[in-house]
């Protein structure tokens, strides 16, 4: 575990705290021996956390872009994203292979581990822990997220143009800070690339830059 530990900058007090946030219930399916109850108290800490974040990094922001910007960084792709970035499907314990690579469990295990930093270091490190690996994440150079991709489906609809359609083709950089690529693809518009820390992020950019080139 120490090696997992130096990658999630938190010495356990109580390493059993740790392997259980790893243990899938195909292997334990006892209510106190896996995951589950550690990836629904992680949830609501990563919640905590990344709302008072964004509250933070966006001032002058009303409610409603705060919370678009916020479904984006706790959706299950962006947490999934997160857990491939910290290794954790090298040390979840499984009882078949093929679930080490299942967006869904890498996303409930990355919030279990969440929780049980919260429970064995408080809720200073498990705060730090996610401004460390979320405050990358934010990309502070475009329109909230969720807004873009709905306001660009609307205008598409309206002009009769389709639906947009996001097809990812590269990805480039570190494994703790990697760049998307996407193209978006609009009926009667030329293709344009979006990029992002994330899939989503990828996906935002290229829909705020469609949007321009659609409404001029």
């Amino acid at each position: 575990m120490e090696e997992l530990e130096n990658i999630l900058q938190h010495s356990f007090r109580d390493k059993n705290l740790l392997k259980i946030a790893l243990t899938h219930s195909s292997v334990n399916s006892h209510v106190a021996k896996n995951y589950e109850r550690l990836e629904f108290l992680g949830d609501r800490v990563l919640g905590v956390s990344v709302a008072s974040l964004l509250y933070k990094i966006f001032p002058s922001e009303p409610e409603g872009n705060l919370s678009q910007r916020f479904t984006a960084l706790v959706c299950k792709e962006t947490v999934a994203e997160v857990a491939r970035i910290l290794n954790l499907g090298k040390f979840m314990i499984v009882a078949d292979e093929d679930i080490r690579e299942n967006e869904s469990v890498l996303c409930d295990v990355c919030e279990a581990v969440i929780g049980a930093i919260y429970i064995d270091g408080g809720v200073d490190a498990a705060i730090n822990f996610v401004n460390l690996h979320w405050k990358d994440l934010i990309d502070k150079r475009v329109a909230p997220p969720k807004d873009a991709k709905t306001t660009l489906q609307e205008v598409a609809h309206v002009k009769g143009f389709g639906v947009p359609q996001y097809e990812i083709i590269g990805r480039d950089g570190p494994e703790h800070a990697p760049r998307f690529t996407v193209r978006l693809k609009v009926e009667g518009a030329a293709d344009v690339l979006g990029h992002g820390h994330n899939k989503k992020l990828a996906e935002f950019d290229a829909a705020a830059k469609m949007l321009e080139r659609i409404s001029k």
